[in-house]
């Protein structure tokens, strides 16, 4: 199941409306321009991981019930399967496979990431988001070039990379072929993300 970015957005829309939280207000929340959010709640441009978690925050809810409208209600544990979960695909055809959409209460977001080699990325700057808390991220397969504020590494398969989420990061698939991680985004100080 792949989440509507309509839908999603009209849930944003909603939730917002229901908490009388203003467009400025929100576009603070999210780092944005108050037009830049209105493009994004409207769902005329693409939802990014870090603006729906940002969302997420500041509603109060689990990103999860976002994404699908559901709240998620599995306490003792969550197995998902090879291949499985809440497939999302955002950011210049970034691939998340949520592992664990349906457990309530998680101190991390467990996602399976594919990162598409594009050649037109390889001799630019990696663009750099942030949002709160850790994040680590273990190769699987291919190449990573992990970019951390003025920082780059390049991480082969079996590499991890633990990093505070909330200065300058990104990565880019680079050896010509896509790059598979595990990404565990945590929040700060083991709090439950709702």
């Amino acid at each position: 199941m792949e989440p509507n970015i309509k839908e999603v957005a009209g849930r944003i829309r909603a939730l917002r409306e229901d908490m009388d939280l203003t467009l400025q207000e929100m576009a603070e929340a999210t780092g944005r321009s108050t037009a830049e959010y209105a493009a994004q709640e409207s769902g005329e441009e693409d939802l990014s991981f870090t603006f729906l978690y940002k969302c997420a925050e500041k509603f109060g809810v689990d990103v999860i019930e976002l994404l699908t409208g559901e709240n998620p209600h599995l306490t003792g544990y969550s197995l998902t399967r090879e291949g499985a979960g809440l497939s999302i695909k955002r950011r210049a055809g970034f691939e998340y496979l949520h592992k664990a959409p349906h457990f309530r209460h998680k101190l991390a977001e467990p996602f399976v990431v594919t990162a598409p080699y594009l050649e037109e990325e390889q001799d630019v700057p990696v663009h750099l988001s942030r949002h709160e808390g850790q994040e680590l991220d273990f190769i699987i397969s291919g190449q990573m070039r992990f970019a951390y504020e003025d920082h780059e590494e390049i991480l082969n398969p079996g590499d991890v990379v633990m990093y505070d989420s909330g200065r300058g990061h990104g990565m880019i698939a680079t050896g010509g072929e896509p790059c598979v991680f595990l990404a565990i985004v945590m929040k700060p100080e083991g709090e439950k993300i709702i």
